[in-house]
C-alpha cells in the first residue's frame, strides 16, 4: 500500500484552540507522523499557500466555522487555484446541515466529516481519515517547480 510522503505537512485551519488540540492529540493517537501546521483563519491558511513561501500540505483539515473567511470561502479560493487545487481539502467541521455539506461538495471538498462530540468519537474519525487519505489514497507529489 502506498502511503502520503511523512514530510508533507497537514494543514489544519481550525479558529477553536481546544478543538485543533484535540485534532492533534488524536493524529499522535493515530500514529500519525506528518507536521502538523495549525492555522486559526481562511485568511492566514491562504497566506500560508502563497507559492514559493511554505512546503505544499499533503492535505487540508479545514473547518467551517470561523470569523472572517470561512471555511466555505477558503475552499472556493483554493479549489479555483491551479497551483493549490489538487491539494485534498477534508472539511471537519461541527455541521450536518445537509445544505453545508452540498455546497462543500460543489465547491470540491474532497470529504466531509463531521466533528464527532467526544474525544474516542474523534480518535476513530482520525484513524479512519489516516487510514483512507495516508494509506490506501494515493496523491499527487508536490511539483519541485510549482
Amino acid at each position: 500500500m502506498k502511503s502520503m510522503d511523512t514530510s508533507q505537512p497537514i494543514l489544519i485551519v481550525e479558529d477553536s484552540e481546544d478543538d485543533f488540540e484535540a485534532t492533534k492529540r488524536a493524529f499522535n493517537k493515530a500514529n500519525l507522523r506528518n507536521p502538523i501546521i495549525h492555522v486559526l483563519s481562511g485568511e492566514e491558511a491562504l497566506r500560508y499557500l502563497q507559492p514559493g513561501t511554505n512546503p505544499k500540505p499533503g492535505v487540508i483539515l479545514l473547518d467551517l466555522n470561523m470569523p472572517g473567511m470561512d471555511g466555505k470561502m477558503t475552499l472556493a479560493y483554493i479549489k479555483k487555484d491551479p497551483q493549490l487545487k489538487k491539494i485534498p481539502v477534508v472539511i471537519l467541521t461541527t455541521s450536518a446541515d445537509e445544505r453545508d455539506v452540498k455546497s462543500c461538495y460543489e465547491l470540491g471538498a474532497n470529504t466531509y466529516i463531521q466533528k464527532p462530540v467526544d474525544f474516542d468519537g474523534l480518535i476513530t474519525a482520525i484513524k479512519q481519515l489516516k487510514e483512507y487519505w495516508f494509506e490506501i489514497a494515493l496523491l499527487p507529489k508536490e511539483d519541485k517547480h510549482d
